[in-house]
């Protein structure tokens, strides 16, 4: 009679396989799928706030060499891709430094025609309508504006969303034309006196240079409370903009 002996194996080690599988798991999400972002600057209020953590969408327009971590050039281009929409919160690698992680509204697509005039952006010569939406106060610190018009903006597909016009004819409320070239998209904070985007320094963005579609706000702590101070959490926690969803 052959006895069959059954080789056991330690709790110790079930518990590290179960620990290795689970960082692989989250790798593979981090890196396909979605990943977390944290918003730095006001540069998109009132959409996104400071201290608002998002996931990104990261397989919304396919993969390119700057979906990954690190700085392998693995290709060129974008593969598995499709293409955002107008009116598209968009992640995307700075054009001039794309180590840095910018996030902006998509208003221009390949070909379009993109100017502000009077602060009303206009879009192949036509303007976007503009109606005025209440006001907005801020609790960051650095930008701590009360009371901020809002305008609420309603593009041709009838995508919609608020804005920020902090300065009667700022210096972003005129602009020239500029001409959205192929392979390129014309991107624009929400908080239109306050944000460096397109019109300014980041120029057009390479269709290579997106990382993701913002979908969602899954935690967010006000009055510049660090992530770290667990204990301020309860007294600073947006608790209304959980599991928001991005617009």
């Amino acid at each position: 009679m052959t006895k069959t002996v059954e080789k056991q194996q330690s709790p110790l080690w079930e518990n590290i396989k179960v620990i290795i599988q689970a960082l692989l798991l989250a790798v593979v999400i981090r890196t396909f799928l979605f990943q977390p972002f944290t918003i730095p600057s006001g540069s998109m209020m009132p959409t996104l706030l400071v201290g608002d953590y998002i996931f990104v969408n990261k397989f919304a327009y396919g993969f390119s060499k700057y979906s990954f971590p690190g700085t392998f050039n693995l290709f060129s281009g974008r593969i598995f891709g499709s293409e955002p929409k107008r009116g598209d919160v968009v992640v995307f690698r700075f054009p001039p430094n794309p180590s840095v992680d910018y996030i902006k509204r998509l208003v221009g697509l390949p070909g379009d025609h993109i100017q502000m005039i009077d602060g009303v952006l206009y879009i192949n010569g036509k303007p976007v309508p503009k109606v005025p939406d209440g006001t907005f106060s801020s609790d960051y610190s650095l930008d701590p504006g009360s009371h901020i018009p809002v305008y609420r903006e309603t593009l041709s597909d009838g995508k919609t969303y608020d804005t920020l016009d902090q300065i009667p004819d700022g210096p972003g409320d005129n602009t020239r034309e500029f001409i959205v070239p192929p392979g390129h998209y014309f991107m624009m904070g929400d908080n239109r006196d306050n944000s460096a985007d397109s019109r300014f320094d980041v120029g057009m963005v390479p269709a290579e240079n997106l990382v993701g579609r913002a979908t969602m706000v899954f935690f967010s702590l006000g009055h510049d409370t660090p992530f770290s101070h667990i204990w301020d959490w309860p007294a600073n926690m947006r608790w209304g903009r959980l599991f928001k969803a991005v617009q």
